[in-house]
């Protein structure tokens, strides 16, 4: 069932990338977009959370969640500002590597055992998530210092996130106070974001952050049941196989056409998972 919980992770992180990159150039702040998905998030979240019974809060908790949540917010607006800087045929690759450093910490810091074949699906979808996202570019305009600062803050930030997930699986932290925590931090600092950036308010932006807020509800919750469940080296891959969404989506939305390169990425993707799994 974590495979299943992570590849759902996958497919709703994909779903709220996509929505990005189609609101993308329409005089839509994405900062806003991201407070209104947090802000809803953390509602569902609470109300959810009453029915149930909520469990006690405590520093930890707090902590922790709301240092996810801000993590989270400011690797997408990095990633969104080294957009600006570079192509995002060398970008997307670049950052989707961020997957390394959970990878790892779940070896060596949290002793998780790997076996050889499931390491080389491991390499192969890291391998498949850089393929498929790349594009071909023969004038690449590169603003340097900047592009590559934005790329290594967004590489950590979602790194470190990853890294500080598996940290309150382990600590068999609530995953509901946990979310709740993660999106109350978030959306704090996405409005001290907003009022620095001081950018108009726009309706459309809380019908989409809305949209957004509940496929992050169902992506996060299931990528807590998979890193609670599962093995956390196998599911950070597949989570970042949500730009498989993205690719997929624009040959559905913009009738783009996949190149060889991209159908022997999704092919060797899909092989990557099953090689983890056997």
């Amino acid at each position: 069932m974590w495979i299943v919980a992570a590849m759902v992770t996958m497919f709703c992180f994909g779903i709220n990338n996509m929505i990005f990159k189609i609101t993308s150039g329409k005089g839509l702040s994405k900062v806003h977009m991201q407070f209104f998905f947090y802000l809803i998030a953390l509602l569902l979240m609470l109300g959810y959370g009453m029915v149930i019974g909520l469990a006690s809060f405590n520093l930890l908790t707090i902590v922790l969640g709301a240092i996810v949540g801000i993590l989270n917010t400011n690797g997408n607006i990095q990633m969104s500002k080294a957009f600006e800087k570079g192509p995002a045929s060398i970008t997307s690759p670049l950052i989707s590597t961020n997957t390394v450093i959970p990878i790892l910490s779940a070896a060596l810091i949290f002793h998780e055992h790997i076996t050889l074949l499931q390491w080389v699906g491991i390499i192969v979808m890291l391998a498949s998530a850089a393929v498929i996202q790349y594009v071909p570019n023969s004038d690449v305009l590169i603003d340097y210092k900047p592009w590559m600062y934005r790329v290594l803050l967004a590489i950590v930030s979602l790194g470190v996130l990853g890294v500080l997930m598996k940290v309150s699986s382990n600590l068999h932290i609530n995953s509901v106070n946990m979310l709740i925590c993660m999106y109350a931090g978030g959306a704090v600092y996405l409005m001290i974001n907003s009022i620095l950036l001081k950018e108009k308010w726009q309706r459309k932006e809380l019908r989409l952050g809305a949209i957004i807020g509940c496929f992050s509800v169902v992506g996060y919750s299931s990528y807590f049941f998979a890193l609670d469940t599962g093995v956390a080296s196998i599911v950070f891959p597949i989570v970042s196989l949500s730009c498989l969404v993205v690719v997929l989506g624009s040959c559905w939305f913009y009738k783009e056409k996949l190149k060889m390169y991209q159908v022997v990425g999704v092919i060797s993707a899909l092989v990557g998972i099953v090689l983890t799994k056997i």
